[in-house]
């Protein structure tokens, strides 16, 4: 099976919002009278699913009923402060348009609920143009494990080693290791130095217009 693929993650890569996420969480837990570090809160969560958040935040006593409520809110209050400047990261929808002309399946890998995939992909009118979506409906554990990436790659009808990730964040580039996946680095959120540890990252860039398509392949095969 030859087929290639790229499979983004969406939160921080397909849209440049996780000032907002980051924003929408602070306001959560202050609510709760929790004051947490932005930064550290970034590194240590992003491409965690709701539920593992709110597990180590309030410990395991919740229940899942519970956890999927907090979540619930949570995530209305980020649709509630991204929704007016919703737009996809700079240069994204060019580079798809190259990526399909040129036979590459499409694919998105996200940490997401239901809810916030329906928001980005159907508010930008992009659901059309993947070949296969997974989220954290479809996958019991979140990033650093690659199951999402893995399942993405299945859908999509692609192997591992055909596939490259686009990720903004160092725990979805150790989801993308652990896949057997190179990753493409999006510094929307992080500097590049963040991600100096990573055997598997080909290429670091700001958004998606400094990128081109069989470049990106040929760094991968190398």
């Amino acid at each position: 099976m030859t087929q290639r693929a790229f499979i983004f993650d969406m939160d921080g890569t397909i849209v440049d919002n996780m000032s907002f996420h980051v924003k929408s969480w602070l306001e959560f837990f202050q609510r709760r009278g929790h004051v947490i570090d932005a930064d550290d809160f970034f590194r240590n969560t992003a491409g965690r699913q709701g539920h593992e958040i709110m597990s180590t935040y309030f410990g395991k006593s919740l229940t899942k009923e519970e956890s999927a409520a907090l979540d619930f809110e949570k995530e209305a209050l980020y649709r509630e402060m991204y929704a007016p400047h919703l737009a996809p990261t700079t240069g994204f929808v060019d580079f798809i348009t190259r990526a399909k002309a040129n036979g590459i399946k499409l694919a998105v890998a996200t940490a997401a609920p239901t809810e916030n995939i329906d928001f980005t992909l159907d508010g930008l009118d992009l659901r059309k143009e993947f070949n296969a979506i997974a989220g954290a409906a479809d996958v019991a554990r979140g990033k650093p494990n690659p199951d999402v990436f893995l399942l993405a790659a299945e859908r999509a009808g692609t192997l591992p080693v055909n596939s490259i990730v686009f990720e903004d964040a160092p725990l979805g580039v150790e989801a993308a290791r652990r896949a057997g996946m190179r990753a493409v680095v999006l510094t929307t959120t992080l500097p590049a130095e963040a991600f100096a540890e990573f055997d598997n990252v080909i290429a670091v860039v700001r958004d998606f217009s400094e990128l081109d398509v069989d470049e990106l392949f040929a760094s991968a095969t190398n």
